[in-house]
C-alpha cells in the first residue's frame, strides 16, 4: 500500500467516525450570533471605483460546470450490478446544481497560476461532500425536506437508510477522487495539504459549523492545487468565507421572499421551524444591506491579484449576491 493509499484509508475512517454524530447538532444560532457580534467591529474601507472589465460570467460558469458534471459522469459512472445506493448517490451528486463550490476552486487554482486539470479531482471531491451534506440535510431527523433543486429530495426516493449510506459513500469517495486521482505532476505535499483542507471543511470547523467555512475549503483547495503563496491562500480564504456568509444571508432572505417553485426547494422552512436567521434577527432590509457589504470586503481581499485572472471571482461575488434561487 502506498503512502497516498494509507492517507485516503485513514482519512476516510476519521471522518466516517464522527460526520453523523456532529452533523446532527450543527449552531446555526451560534453562528448567527456570532457573525453579528463581528459586525460591530468589522471596519469596511470605501473601496475606488473598479477597474471595469469585460467578463462573460455565466459563459464561464457554464463551461466549468459541464466539465466539472463530465468529470463527477466519470467518477460515480452507471455499472452492473446497479446498486441502490450508487443510485442515490448519482442522483443528488448528478442533480442539476450550479456547481459554484467546484467552480470556485478550480477558479482559485487558476488565479494562482495553475490549471483547471490541476485541481479537478479535487474540485469534484469537494461537490461529493456538498451533496452528501445535501443528503444529511433533508432527512427527516435534521430539515425534514421533500424537495430538493426542484426534485423529491434523496430520502423520499430511496429510503432514510439508504440515503444515509450514500452519504457515507460521497464522503469516502471524495477523499478517494483528491489523494488518489490527481495528475501525478501535483507534488504530494500539495495533495496531502489539500486533502487536509477537505478534512477540514466536512468537520466541525466546516460544513457542520456553517456555509461560511463551507465555501472557504473551495477556494483554499483550489489555491493549493494551484501552487499559490501562503499569502495567496489566505488571502482567498479570507474572501470565501465573506462570500460563504453572503451566500447563507441571500439564502435566508429568500427563503422568506420566494416561492418554493421560484427556489426550487420548501420555501419559509427556516422560518416555520423557528431557527434564527438572518431576516428574523436583523430584518430582510438589514441583511440584503449586510449581504452587500460582504460583497464590498470580498472584493476588498482580490486586491493585488492579476486583473484577468480575478475576473471570476469578482463576477461570482456579484452573481452570490445577485441570485434568485
Amino acid at each position: 500500500m502506498d503512502t497516498r493509499e494509507a492517507l485516503v484509508y485513514t482519512l476516510i475512517s476519521f471522518l466516517l467516525s464522527f460526520q453523523l454524530v456532529f452533523w446532527r447538532f450543527r449552531p446555526r444560532c451560534t453562528k448567527v450570533m456570532s457573525t453579528l457580534r463581528l459586525t460591530r467591529h468589522v471596519n469596511i474601507r470605501p473601496l475606488n471605483s473598479p477597474k471595469s472589465y469585460k467578463f462573460e460570467f455565466m459563459s464561464y460558469m457554464v463551461n466549468k460546470a459541464k466539465s466539472v458534471n463530465k468529470a463527477l459522469e466519470e467518477a460515480v459512472p452507471l455499472r452492473e450490478p446497479v446498486l441502490k445506493i450508487h443510485e442515490a448517490m448519482r442522483y443528488t451528486l448528478l442533480s442539476d446544481g450550479k456547481r459554484v463550490r467546484p467552480m470556485l476552486c478550480l477558479a482559485a487554482c487558476e488565479l494562482v497560476g495553475g490549471h483547471e486539470s490541476t485541481a479537478m479531482s479535487v474540485a469534484c471531491g469537494m461537490e461529493m461532500l456538498h451533496a452528501s451534506s445535501l443528503i444529511l440535510d433533508d432527512l427527516p431527523c435534521m430539515d425534514d425536506d421533500c424537495l430538493r433543486r426542484g426534485k423529491p429530495t434523496n430520502h423520499m426516493v430511496f429510503g432514510e437508510g439508504i440515503s444515509i449510506l450514500a452519504s457515507d459513500a460521497l464522503i469516502a469517495l471524495a477523499v478517494q477522487k483528491a489523494a488518489t486521482s490527481t495528475l501525478l505532476d501535483v507534488p504530494p505535499e500539495r495533495v496531502l495539504r489539500a486533502v487536509k483542507e477537505m478534512v477540514k471543511a466536512v468537520g466541525t470547523e466546516g460544513l457542520v459549523a456553517g456555509q461560511a467555512a463551507d465555501l472557504a475549503g473551495e477556494a483554499v483547495t483550489g489555491a493549493i492545487m494551484g501552487g499559490g503563496s501562503d499569502k495567496e491562500i489566505e488571502k482567498l480564504r479570507s474572501y470565501a468565507r465573506c462570500i460563504g456568509l453572503m451566500f447563507q444571508v441571500v439564502d435566508d432572505v429568500l427563503d422568506v421572499t420566494k416561492s418554493s417553485e421560484e427556489l426550487g426547494k420548501t420555501a419559509g422552512k427556516d422560518l416555520i421551524a423557528g431557527k434564527l436567521t438572518y431576516p428574523r434577527l436583523m430584518g430582510v432590509e438589514k441583511s440584503k444591506e449586510y449581504a452587500e457589504r460582504l460583497n464590498r470586503e470580498a472584493r476588498e481581499h482580490l486586491q493585488g491579484f492579476d486583473s484577468d485572472k480575478v475576473a471570476p471571482l469578482l463576477s461570482l461575488a456579484d452573481y452570490v449576491l445577485n441570485r434568485k434561487n
